[in-house]
């Protein structure tokens, strides 16, 4: 998540073509830059047929992206006629804020948690690193929309999720602090390197689909050991 989306990113910062070696990334094709599955079952806010229309959303906006996609993507996506769009929502930038809003509370929720269940500052950014790398993986289209047609919303949306992805860059920086604090990390940038790890995580929702061989956990492993190396642990 580059901060200035149910369940639940330096002195040694590696270029993407690094990290990408490292990990045995592959570019992503074209098949496979298409998301085909939505996993969110249930929105919070919102009523069933309304989250209908967001899972088609989703698939919609991370396919075409937010200007491409009309309100007949949407409604056919969820068996609804375009004006059924409008019985739940004011418009289509209402749509694309329901969905950044929810993915941003799960993420914030799934981040905090990690680090309140972690008992050492190592430990903490493990966690953090790999519980949301994998559900980058695992929520792969509705990340895509969380984290690239954020700027597409208004000015007050724009406001009110900002204030959430501001709040998951302070819990990562706090992570850095506490582990500068306690000798375990050594962090000369603290702002560069809670980029630079939260950028590893958020990259995964772009190259990520269900033809690559690595497991979402398997991938959130990988970035928690990356991300250990960034801050000299």
């Amino acid at each position: 998540m580059q901060i200035s989306a149910n369940g639940a990113l330096t002195k040694r910062l590696l270029s993407l073509s690094e990290v990408r070696h490292a990990v045995h990334m592959p570019a992503p094709t074209a098949a496979e830059s298409s998301p085909r599955l939505v996993k969110v079952t249930a929105w919070p806010h919102v009523s069933e047929t309304a989250g209908r229309l967001l899972t088609s959303a989703a698939e919609a906006f991370a396919d075409k992206g937010f200007h491409a996609t009309t309100t007949r993507d949407i409604a056919s996506g969820a068996g609804l006629s375009p004006a059924g769009v409008y019985v739940h929502f004011s418009s289509k930038e209402d749509v694309l804020f329901q969905l950044s809003r929810a993915g941003h509370e799960e993420a914030l929720h799934l981040v905090t948690s990690a680090v309140a269940s972690s008992p050492s500052a190592s430990a903490q950014l493990t966690a953090l690193v790999s519980t949301f790398s994998a559900w980058h993986a695992e929520n792969y289209a509705v990340a895509r929309v969380v984290q690239h047609e954020f700027p597409h919303l208004s000015p007050e949306h724009r406001v009110e999720v900002l204030r959430m992805r501001k709040r998951i860059d302070a819990t990562v920086r706090g992570v850095l602090r506490a582990g500068v604090a306690a000798g375990e990390f050594t962090v000369e940038h603290e702002a560069d390197t809670s980029l630079a790890i939260l950028s590893i995580i958020v990259d995964v929702a772009r190259w990520y689909a269900p033809s690559v061989r690595r497991t979402p956990e398997q991938i959130g492993r990988t970035n928690a050991a990356l991300a250990l190396r960034l801050v000299g642990s």
